[in-house]
């Protein structure tokens, strides 16, 4: 859209058009010869018409709640519950990590499934676990290594990076 294709005229009939409260789209076409929604828009906003513009409907009325009914069914008082125990952390303890004998794969011999575990020096001969995984990347037992947190907390982190 070029700068004369806003005359003085349109631009009355664009204010006046916006003050009655019509849609970009309906000024768009009232205006027409190759006036686009979006070049009315562009228009209001360098007019600042924006700001002052009257609402062409009323606001929402809030919306009350739904009103909560009883539930159906008998109550049952706590004391009557039969006691919660919480259930002992299951930990597999069957297998550890210094206990697990090398696969002795190698990287190419890896598959989906298998733990990655590695085992020996990169420079003279890198191997992996090859056990099989529930999930993750290692078996129960390196997986308890690997995801063990530092004893104590922020310190042994700390001494863990070399920084203590």
């Amino acid at each position: 859209m070029t700068a004369s294709a806003w005359t003085p005229d349109r631009v009355a009939r664009l204010k006046a058009l916006w003050g009655e409260g019509r849609s970009a789209t309906e000024i768009a076409r009232a205006l027409g010869h190759g006036i686009s929604r979006s070049a009315v828009l562009g228009k209001v906003y360098r007019l600042g018409l924006s700001a002052g513009r009257p609402r062409r409907f009323a606001p929402a009325t809030p919306r009350q709640p739904p009103a909560r009914g009883r539930r159906a069914g008998p109550r049952v008082k706590a004391a009557d519950a039969p006691p919660v125990t919480p259930a002992a952390p299951v930990r597999r303890r069957d297998e550890r990590a210094w206990d697990l004998p090398s696969g002795g794969l190698d990287l190419l011999a890896l598959r989906r499934g298998q733990c990655r575990w590695p085992h020996g020096d990169p420079e003279t001969g890198l191997s992996f676990c090859g056990r099989p995984v529930a999930r993750g990347a290692f078996c129960g037992g390196h997986a308890e290594v690997a995801y063990r947190a530092p004893p104590g907390g922020a310190e042994g982190l700390a001494a863990l990076a070399g920084l203590a």
